[in-house]
């Protein structure tokens, strides 16, 4: 493995943090080679602005990992002052009644605008949070797999517009559960054709909350206790269709699993392998993983849940209760990943700065578009389990009329997040990635805590001032 990150911040003191929290550099080597030019004058006028520069210092916020977490120049696009209103409101949200803890960090036009490590990573609140703690980003995943599947297009070793059949041939003989019961269903041939986009838009028509009867059927296949992907895409590939490719989206972790055994088959690598060795490491996502070393795990934030009696209490969940060990018996490619908000900054960036980062390509920028275009134009409704105000790309939701979301953001807008309460955005036009990471699972109770990444984004958003 390579070695744990160091925690400490490299900067640039001219008024602007450049070093993400985890001392990697968001920016390019090239681009710091300029800078590194411009020190000797940088440090003439820090020395003349000597006393402007500690007037203006932002100030240490209380329950921070991280002092310096709302740094900014005159000529930025973002009020410092609003920029603190982010740390208020995240350090009032993980108090002693809040959440455990949180890490927040959002960077525009490659630099650091807002971070911090608010509260505690555990529930006996005795371990600060730092901004380099481990979360499960669970259905955040989706975004990665999907990259995954991407580059292997790009490659010509896959087609979206191709049968699932033909990498899989398991799924040659689908059939569609027309009525009856689980016990004796009425099944006919499936008429359309099932493809990896509707996988990759998850409209594949599997029975994931569709017919109650036929979800019954693909709960008695245990398809999360599968050994491995060949064997999830095989008990899968035997049930029948809720409805037919391509009628409606359902959002559903299933058709993410398939694509990662898709992956196996046309690079003839695990997918966890592949991951790894394609992604990962290119990126230097060296805190990313299904697994977590035994010398990081006591970085692992604890998840929790609300009890009955209104206090948070350990989730029960395997992932709860072994901290750090695989989510599911196979690297799920739906929701199995670990990591960092400085981790998987570095995934964000590459796709706003369309494909590429610090000199490493992944995918072209046509197919970063792709990606952040709304793929559900051919639904009517577009959008059947969410709302009208988002669209669903390749690997998250594309924002479409900020009005109709009810908060701040920009058309086009994509991202996503995870169960336990982590989400990123990518803003292609204020050329700014934000990230939330929690760890609570949310249960809609009356007594649960409030969600609190709507008021996240507006907070970051209405910092913008130029």
């Amino acid at each position: 493995m390579i070695p744990e990150l160091s925690a400490a911040y490299v900067c640039l003191h001219v008024g602007f943090k450049l070093a993400l929290p985890d001392g990697r550099w968001p920016l390019s080597a090239a681009a710091l080679k300029s800078m590194v030019c411009l020190v000797p004058m940088a440090c003439g006028i820090v020395l003349c602005l000597a006393s402007v520069a500690v007037a203006a210092a932002p100030r240490a916020v209380a329950g921070s990992a991280a002092a310096d977490s709302t740094a900014a120049t005159d000529a930025s696009r973002f009020s410092p002052e609003r920029l603190r209103r982010v740390d208020d409101f995240l350090g009032k949200a993980t108090g002693a009644q809040g959440y455990l803890g949180a890490v927040s960090l959002v960077v525009a036009d490659g630099k650091v605008v807002q971070s911090g490590a608010y509260g505690y990573r555990d529930l006996a609140r005795s371990s600060p949070m730092r901004e380099d703690s481990i979360f499960r980003i669970y259905s955040m995943t989706k975004t990665v797999t999907t990259v995954a599947v991407l580059m292997l297009m790009e490659e010509g070793k896959l087609s979206l517009d191709a049968p699932v059949s033909r990498y899989l041939p398991e799924f040659s003989d689908l059939q569609l559960f027309e009525g009856g019961t689980a016990e004796r269903p009425r099944l006919a041939k499936v008429k359309g054709t099932l493809t990896l986009h509707h996988l990759l838009t998850h409209t594949a028509g599997f029975a994931v909350a569709g017919n109650e009867e036929a979800t019954k059927l693909l709960e008695r296949a245990d398809l999360h206790g599968s050994s491995d992907l060949t064997e999830f895409a095989r008990r899968l590939s035997q049930l029948p269709l809720a409805v037919e490719p391509g009628t409606r989206f359902n959002y559903d972790g299933t058709q993410l699993e398939v694509l990662a055994r898709v992956v196996e088959v046309a690079s003839g690598q695990p997918f966890d392998t592949f991951l790894q060795q394609r992604i990962l490491a290119p990126l230097e996502m060296q805190d990313t993983g299904f697994s977590v070393p035994v010398s990081k795990r006591d970085r692992i934030v604890d998840i929790t849940v609300m009890g009955s009696d209104g206090k948070l209490a350990l989730d029960q969940g395997p992932s709860a209760l072994q901290p750090g060990a695989m989510l599911n018996p196979y690297p799920s490619g739906a929701g199995g990943l670990y990591s960092t908000a400085p981790d998987f900054m570095r995934l964000c960036q590459m796709l706003l700065e369309g494909g590429s980062h610090e000199g490493v390509t992944l995918l072209g920028r046509k197919t970063v578009e792709q990606m952040r275009a709304n793929h559900l134009t051919f639904l009517d409704p577009p959008v059947t389990q969410f709302s009208d105000a988002e669209g669903f790309g390749l690997g998250g939701s594309v924002l479409l009329d900020p009005a109709r979301k009810g908060r701040l953001g920009t058309v086009g807008q994509f991202g996503w997040s995870g169960a336990a309460s982590t989400y990123f955005s990518i803003d292609p036009t204020e050329r700014m990635v934000s990230i939330l990471l929690l760890q609570h699972l949310p249960n809609g109770a009356s007594n649960d805590l409030p969600r609190i990444s709507t008021p996240f984004y507006n907070l970051v958003y209405q910092a913008l001032v130029r």
